[in-house]
């Protein structure tokens, strides 16, 4: 039985077995369960749906937070992402998906919160755009679901997931790690390559603080999930090029939760420091509460 204390465990437990990370994962997860491994194979298959119904519904342009602070940007985003954009239609579309997604939980829409509600636009971002611009089988990013979970059980159980205790460095920086090493996986990288993803993509967003406006999951948090999305593809390009992280990954998640523990409160989910203290946060607060 796996324990998902260290992702170097993970590692070595799939370098020994010979397999890939996801495919130890489903089967140490089936013997837990004491459940048939089709069974939650179709599980993380429906949440992948669910990860695809949410990126059609947010990019309509229609799409409005309850608060009025956000949608449509996902739209604007695919709008102009046929145009190419700077970096083509691949990075743009990947930035869409993670507006769309995003904007349809600030609109109450049903998303998969992996691993938050905060940060839900950023595997999707990433690992749907891979699989459609490579005409890659469903089952690849299933199966890369199960990685991205043991990697997010890990960073959970040595850190955090949750922007009060950690900042959205445990939100949006662990959803990158996790979107950087399914990536890797897609890719045909090695558990030892998904790994040091992971390990770059929280150095990347070491120290990110979780700072809403008026306290709701909407501004500026939608936008740090397309800037999660760049930092996975970031990660995971460094490490399929073969690129390690100095600094061994369990090293990295234990050094972000002794970040997020000296981080004051303010700038921990309380909306009292950093976007949400200025005059435009307050002015913004004081609209949709009231004084």
């Amino acid at each position: 039985m796996l324990e998902y204390h260290s992702i170097s465990a993970l590692v070595q437990a799939a370098q020994d077995s010979g397999s890939t990370i996801s495919a130890l994962v489903l089967a140490d997860q089936a013997a837990q369960a004491e459940a048939a491994p089709e069974d939650l194979y179709r599980r993380m298959q429906d949440n992948l749906h669910v990860m695809q119904e949410a990126v059609q519904a947010g990019a309509g342009p229609d799409i409005k937070s309850t608060s009025g602070l956000t949608g449509g940007d996902a739209y604007k985003m695919q709008q102009y992402a046929q145009g190419g954009g700077l970096c083509g239609p691949f990075f743009t579309g990947a930035l869409t998906r993670a507006l769309a997604v995003s904007e349809y939980n600030a609109a109450m829409g049903k998303i998969v919160a992996a691993p938050t509600a905060g940060s839900c636009g950023i595997l999707p971002g990433t690992i749907l755009t891979l699989m459609d611009a490579r005409g890659l089988p469903e089952e690849t990013a299933v199966m890369a679901l199960f990685t991205a979970g043991a990697f997010g059980m890990v960073i959970a159980d040595r850190a955090s997931i949750a922007g009060a205790q950690g900042g959205c460095q445990a939100e949006c920086g662990s959803a990158a790690a996790m979107a950087a090493a399914a990536l890797v996986e897609m890719a045909g990288g090695t558990p030892e390559m998904c790994a040091h993803a992971c390990a770059i993509a929280i150095k990347n967003q070491l120290g990110l603080v979780c700072d809403p406006i008026a306290g709701l999951v909407e501004v500026p948090c939608i936008k740090r999930n397309a800037g999660g999305v760049a930092c996975a593809f970031a990660a995971a390009e460094m490490a399929l090029a073969g690129i390690q992280s100095v600094i061994p990954v369990d090293e990295v998640i234990d050094a972000m939760r002794e970040v997020g523990d000296s981080m004051p409160c303010a700038l921990k989910e309380t909306a009292q420091g950093g976007l949400a203290a200025t005059p435009t946060g307050q002015r913004l607060k004081q609209e949709i509460f009231g004084e």
